[in-house]
């Protein structure tokens, strides 16, 4: 995750050790060394599961909240709705957003995350296994093939 190297993962688990699970995004902000500019970068990539805000445990930027809600607003409906109900979603006048900071690209992107709040982007992947009888460095032989 952008900004997050060993040493500020560390910090993220101690504090979430000590405090208990993180309620919501900007709770991450209370994390020693998690300043704006990481917080900014990293919090469309991390996800809170069970927060008040459902957009919390969505790849929806935080800077894009207001926008997702006022488009919830707009269609007299809850931003729950939004992520539950495909054709509301799709019946969304994405003109009517556009504007200097946010094209067309971005509010698909932003209904596409709507539609899998939680989802984990990555591919599935198969563990690596070693060959029978190998388990250490000290198993392998000159000679070998694996």
């Amino acid at each position: 995750i952008s900004g997050h190297g060993p040493s500020l993962a560390q910090q993220i688990i101690k504090y979430r050790n000590e405090n208990g699970p993180f309620a919501s995004r900007r709770e991450l902000k209370k994390v020693p060394r998690l300043g704006d500019k990481v917080f900014e970068q990293a919090a469309g990539f991390l996800r809170i599961r069970h927060a008040a805000n459902p957009l919390d445990s969505s790849a929806v930027h935080p800077e894009r909240y207001a926008l997702v809600e006022q488009m919830a607003k707009d269609l007299g409906k809850k931003v729950e709705d939004l992520l539950t109900d495909a054709d509301l979603r799709k019946s969304i006048p994405l003109k009517n957003y556009i504007s200097e900071e946010v094209g067309l690209p971005t509010l698909n992107d932003i209904l596409n995350e709507l539609a899998k709040p939680g989802l984990d982007p990555r591919e599935k992947f198969e563990a690596f296994s070693f060959t029978d009888g190998v388990n250490t460095i000290g198993d392998l032989k000159v000679g070998m093939k694996l």
